[in-house]
């Protein structure tokens, strides 16, 4: 997730400071993705020097307003407009990991699939849990992340069933039969007779 164009989103909305980004932005993802303050003032604090956002004067509070540019709305507009890459998303840790505990010796790799696994569903049944527990209209935004992490979750499942077949299909280099150095020797003496 593109912090600073959801930033960009909420101030599209109007002023705001960093508590406030915070809190709508955590609201708008069901808290999916929570935000550091720090995040959300370095981030105000790019935003700035691009030139994207500007700081308004404080509030009786002492709390700084933002509001965003008109260059923020073009980027803002862009980044909507625009498809996120593959090559964009973060890296894939578990199949990182999986890749990985292939080659180091001593890991059994069906017990890492089988471990991913249980998480994996049971994040799923709380996600679809979450899903049904409301059905208010506000609660639209939420619900479709849920969605997307449901297809996630569904979709990571399916991909461990792939691993799982695959690794009864492999055969590690060290399992093949090794002939003996003398019948290798002797092999090669009958071939050249």
């Amino acid at each position: 997730m593109s912090i600073r164009h959801g930033l960009l989103a909420l101030l599209e909305r109007g002023q705001m400071y960093g508590y406030q980004l915070r809190a709508s932005f955590e609201e708008s993802t069901g808290s999916t993705w929570p935000l550091n303050i720090g995040q959300v003032y370095t981030t105000l604090a790019r935003l700035e020097r691009d030139g994207l956002v500007r700081p308004l004067p404080e509030n009786e509070s002492g709390q700084r307003p933002y509001e965003i540019t008109d260059a923020g709305r073009a980027d803002l507009a862009l980044w909507f407009a625009t498809p996120i890459s593959r090559a964009d998303r973060p890296r894939d840790e578990l199949s990182i990991k999986l890749a990985l505990a292939l080659t180091t010796p001593g890991v059994d790799v069906r017990a890492v699939v089988q471990t991913q696994r249980s998480a994996t569903m049971r994040a799923l049944q709380e996600f679809t849990r979450l899903k049904y527990a409301s059905d208010k209209p506000e609660d639209l935004p939420w619900r479709l992340v849920l969605d997307a992490m449901i297809f996630q979750a569904e979709a990571e499942v399916r991909w461990l069933d792939h691993c799982e077949t695959s690794l009864v299909r492999h055969r590690p280099a060290s399992s093949r039969p090794v002939a003996h150095p003398e019948a290798v020797d002797r092999a090669g003496d009958e071939a050249r007779r």
